[in-house]
């Protein structure tokens, strides 16, 4: 068979759990890290190549949103095919074997709790090292887009971001999901790249994604404070987050599929 079933998606997450929650903190530390650094380095990317052609974004915004999104995705290929511990998706595969009783509560805010922070601290190195040390956005038009994506994204009211929050999270969790079901490289990247590029181009809000794009723009002299990055954008933005992988992934799945005592 080529791929797995719904059904061994739900096996499959909660079989690999209870691996999750063993992790030692000093590698859930270094693997969140990682997949900080690589959602970064997507969204780093989709800056260059979608924040690079202002005229096709005057005259075509579709197609612009299109090219920004459609490169996005190599962050995730990078989480899953080579291996880290990404927050978003793991709101939704930590469901299934807590609601095994496979894992317990406590490992499950632990798991997300330090890869929470770990994503942070990875996506803050790429915006300040690479982003900003790098002078990759320091000229026109470039930075204008990057401080430009900053101020937007913290203009939003708090209900609007939830919810675009739990729109992107339902689709990068089935993301995950459909990666999961995928036994080969290319299944696996033709599984992200569509959902990925789908929220990235309908404009949905990504916690870790936003980790490196406002700090990005901040570094390079965006009009946003701290209070406004962490309390108006994350806040909403991390709680819709964790709705949309929890809720429409995780439960909704295990309670179709999953084994119940």
């Amino acid at each position: 068979m080529a791929f797995k079933s719904p059904a061994e998606i739900v096996a499959t997450t909660i079989a690999s759990g209870k691996n999750k929650i063993q992790l030692s903190i000093g590698k859930l530390i270094l693997l969140g890290f990682l997949a900080g650094s690589y959602i970064a380095l997507g969204g780093l990317l989709a800056i260059i190549v979608g924040g690079g052609i202002p005229a096709i974004k005057a005259e075509n915004p579709g197609l612009q949103k299109l090219l920004f999104a459609g490169v996005f995705p190599v962050g995730l290929m990078l989480v899953v095919i080579a291996g880290a511990e990404l927050f978003t998706g793991n709101t939704a595969t930590l469901i299934p074997p807590l609601l095994s009783k496979t894992i317990s509560w406590k490992g499950l805010l632990k798991n997300w709790g330090v890869v929470y922070i770990s994503n942070f601290v990875g996506a803050l190195f790429v915006a300040w090292a690479f982003a900003y040390g790098g002078k990759v956005f320091a000229q026109d038009p470039w930075l204008s887009s990057v401080k430009s994506i900053a101020v937007a994204k913290v203009s939003l009211d708090f209900t609007t971001l939830f919810l675009k929050a739990v729109a992107c999270n339902w689709l990068v969790c089935l993301a995950v999901w459909m990666a999961i079901a995928a036994d080969d490289i290319a299944g696996k990247i033709i599984a992200i790249w569509f959902p990925i590029m789908a929220f990235v181009a309908m404009g949905f809000e990504h916690s870790i994604a936003n980790m490196f794009f406002i700090p990005a723009g901040m570094f390079y002299g965006a009009s946003v404070n701290l209070q406004q990055f962490l309390i108006g954008n994350l806040l909403p933005v991390t709680l819709g987050n964790i709705v949309g992988g929890a809720v429409f992934v995780g439960m909704g799945y295990w309670f179709v599929y999953g084994e119940r005592t």
